[in-house]
């Protein structure tokens, strides 16, 4: 795994968790690129995440509400 997207993951960890509507974040590919996701419980929460973060993009997946079974 490149070093660099694993620091820009736990940037954007630091700085998005605990906000509301987030329920959290990973590394992924989009259109055979890497990128960092951010898991919203709904749309509107996504809205104010940054769009990249060290020059990787931000994408954001609306997951729903996340429950314990």
């Amino acid at each position: 795994m490149d070093p660099k997207l694993e620091a820009a993951q736990r940037k954007l960890t630091a700085r998005v968790m605990g906000r509301p509507g987030v329920t959290g974040t990973a590394i992924g590919e989009r259109g055979g690129k890497p990128c960092l996701k951010v898991y919203v419980s709904e749309r509107d929460a996504g809205k104010t995440l940054p769009r990249t973060i060290d020059g990787f993009r931000v994408v954001v997946e609306v997951t729903g509400r996340i429950r314990r079974l």
